[in-house]
């Protein structure tokens, strides 16, 4: 039997279980991506609000960072490399201001989620475009989407075009549906209530690509 590898198991939260799977996790369907209208846009509480085409943030400095997915749905998928545009260069660029303190992510079609400000502004956060060395796939979030490993991965929205500075903390689509506000998945930050219908749903779709892929 081959020994567990411990230099792993100490990056695993609690409740977790590793996969080298990724499941595509979607509540609705995939947008369709056309570079000829894509934006991201960044606004509220900040000194200087800005707008990228496609090819304007494709042309923004990247950088390269390794890091670990911990989904809700209790899987952990570690060592993942994101190519992309570091949240530093970008808020060099807007420069929150003092009363800015949350950060409500859009994202296509309809979807929201809320994030701290601090949790925002980390070294390992990034605007991703690739994943290990390929283009970032549709159906994980592509063609761009937020990564901030340090929680659990639903507040790493897919499909991101904005990011709205605020001095208040709105709850997003998954925490009005019963997800936490926060989402540590080292103090298992998963529900604030009870499940809805649709973190049931997620839930079991995550539970059948794992078994079907």
């Amino acid at each position: 039997m081959k020994p567990p590898d411990l230099s792993r198991a100490h990056r695993v939260p609690p409740g977790q279980t590793l996969t080298e799977k990724w499941p595509v996790l979607t509540y609705g369907r995939t947008p369709r991506f056309d570079p000829k209208t894509w934006t991201f846009r960044c606004f509220g509480l900040v000194e200087q609000e800005a707008s990228f085409t496609w090819e304007e943030f494709r042309r923004l400095p990247r950088v390269t960072v390794t890091s670990d997915i911990h989904c809700v749905t209790r899987w952990s998928r570690l060592d993942n490399t994101w190519e992309g545009v570091s949240i530093r260069e970008l808020l060099t660029r807007v420069r929150p201001l003092p009363a800015a303190r949350f950060v409500l992510q859009h994202a296509e079609p309809d979807y929201t989620t809320n994030i701290a400000l601090e949790d925002l502004v980390q070294d390992d956060v990034v605007l991703a475009l690739r994943h290990n060395g390929r283009d970032l796939e549709p159906d994980h979030g592509g063609p761009m989407r937020l990564v901030a490993p340090k929680l659990y991965f639903w507040k790493s929205a897919k499909w991101l075009r904005a990011l709205e500075f605020l001095d208040v903390n709105p709850p997003g689509f998954w925490e009005q549906n019963g997800y936490h506000m926060h989402a540590d998945p080292w103090t298992e930050e998963r529900y604030s209530d009870q499940e809805t219908r649709a973190m049931q749903q997620m839930r079991a779709e995550a539970a059948r690509t794992l078994r079907d892929r």
